[in-house]
């Protein structure tokens, strides 16, 4: 896509939307259709988790170490930058014989695809490392998200352009959607066209200049093709343009072979069976498919809530009200509370939404979870209302950090369920005046999931300004940097 919105970064002054809300608005999408299948030949889930185990055991093998030999009172697990400090690194590599460069590499990779939690100075395992060998979707979902980061795989070229990186990360998915169409090897030469055509449009869009050195004036406005073109039919780019991309496509086909999206060989790229399934899932945005609402009152609270995920509100609350019927209050509240507990931050929402049902029965068991980081916003919101405060108003029993911390958690919730416009909706939430108050009052508040969230915006928005100020945030979150 591309934009016609202005480059001015701040965010529309809107009346902010009540947080207590902000995780239903996952829930108004729109009406089911028939899940459609991958690709002939596409390996089956299992399979699929195999070849993302293997390519990840690395990582797991790093995020596991980490668990067993760091803990209270031992060495600092980071340099307080989301880094591994010297020591542990050190421990590490000793420990299980690789390099220094090995054991970065690998906790990098582990923390971003969510194997790992880095808390201040401190890590602990994340939730997929802990169902790694026993829930192919845990696998799945956490090599998606390091394919969604693969921008931060690998660093970037320093003696380009910063502008023109952002624009190869904006024009990239077209080139991968050209890539899994094309179910085969395709010349590098052929993707630098599309990738050259791609960014002509952009900056013809907003009318800019182009970034080559010899170019001295505004690119010419010429009418915008309905769809990409291939190389056979566009013809050949620029020769100044290839010069100026072509290092530029080179750093993106490295980094997205680094997370085993693709390989290159003779001049050649070609999607791997993970990214092939990866950039189809991507285009088709599948979303968790809801359950038969028939099926729900014998099902788990997990269960349960992620067949609810896609009724509206009204009918969701139906089924609260048939499952918390069928079993003991103070059980259906614990297991709730479990629920939210997990890593899918939709399911949190959720479980306090069935909870909001429940009501006053409910009421001990949420203050007791008020000292739990990722349960207190979710709870004193519940708290307030409980309380007779206005739904409208609830969100200002928060503190600044708490509701930042809320939004990046309901930001989680529409980039793992939601689609790309969505997520760049969620903007108009935030309670920060600009784009750079935000950015600086997420990364401080430390969400495990800052980084994925970052990516996912500045993959979704449409503003290549201000998306590569998303992304530059997500870069310095996940090396630790200012």
């Amino acid at each position: 896509m591309t934009s016609r919105i202005p480059r001015d970064s701040r965010l529309r002054l809107v009346r902010p939307r009540p947080l207590a809300a902000a995780p239903t608005a996952v829930n108004q999408r729109r009406p089911r259709r028939p899940a459609p299948r991958p690709p002939e030949g596409t390996p089956a889930p299992a399979e699929l988790a195999r070849m993302a185990r293997s390519g990840l055991a690395a990582a797991a093998r790093v995020a596991r170490w980490a668990d067993n030999a760091l803990g209270p009172g031992r060495d600092a697990a980071t340099d307080g930058k989301a880094t591994l400090s010297d020591t542990t690194a050190e421990r590490a590599a000793s420990d299980l014989g690789l390099s220094l460069t090995q054991v970065h590499a690998d906790w990098d990779t582990a923390r971003l695809a969510g194997l790992v939690e880095v808390h201040g100075d401190s890590a602990r395992p994340g939730w997929r490392l802990r169902a790694w060998d026993r829930d192919d979707s845990a696998v799945l979902r956490g090599w998606v998200a390091l394919f969604d980061a693969w921008s931060l795989a690998l660093p970037e070229p320093r003696d380009l352009e910063s502008a023109a990186v952002a624009e190869v990360v904006s024009a990239m998915p077209q080139v991968l959607s050209f890539l899994q169409l094309s179910a085969g090897p395709v010349p590098v030469d052929q993707l630098l066209d599309l990738l050259c055509q791609r960014v002509t449009e952009l900056r013809t869009e907003r009318c800019e200049v182009s970034y080559g050195p010899e170019a001295v004036t505004a690119a010419p406005k010429v009418p915008r093709p309905a769809a990409p073109r291939p190389a056979a039919v566009a013809g050949r780019a620029e020769p100044a343009q290839d010069a100026e991309l072509a290092p530029l496509l080179d750093w993106a086909l490295r980094a997205l072979a680094s997370v085993g999206a693709l390989t290159c060989s003779d001049g050649h790229a070609t999607l791997t069976p993970l990214g092939n399934w990866a950039v189809w899932v991507k285009l088709e945005q599948i979303c968790v498919a809801a359950q038969s609402p028939a099926g729900h009152i014998e099902q788990s609270a997990e269960d349960m809530l992620r067949g609810c995920a896609q009724l509206r509100p009204n009918a969701a609350r139906a089924e609260y009200r048939a499952w918390l019927a069928a079993r003991p209050v103070g059980s259906a509240v614990s297991e709730l509370l479990a629920a939210a507990r997990g890593e899918d931050a939709l399911l949190r929402g959720l479980a306090f939404e069935a909870l909001r049902v429940v009501g006053a029965p409910a009421e001990h068991d949420v203050r007791a979870v008020e000292d739990e980081p990722a349960l207190r916003p979710y709870a004193l919101l519940w708290l307030a209302e409980h309380d007779g405060v206005d739904p409208e108003d609830a969100h200002e029993v928060l503190t600044r950090e708490e509701a930042t911390w809320l939004w990046v958690d309901t930001a989680a919730a529409v980039a793992d369920h939601g689609e790309a416009p969505m997520l760049v909706r969620h903007l108009e939430s935030a309670l920060q005046p600009t784009v750079p108050a935000l950015l600086a009052e997420v990364r401080a508040v430390g969400h495990p999931r800052t980084v994925q969230v970052l990516v996912a915006l500045a993959a979704a928005h449409p503003d290549p300004a201000l998306a590569k100020a998303v992304r530059r945030a997500a870069f310095q979150v996940h090396t630790g940097g200012s």
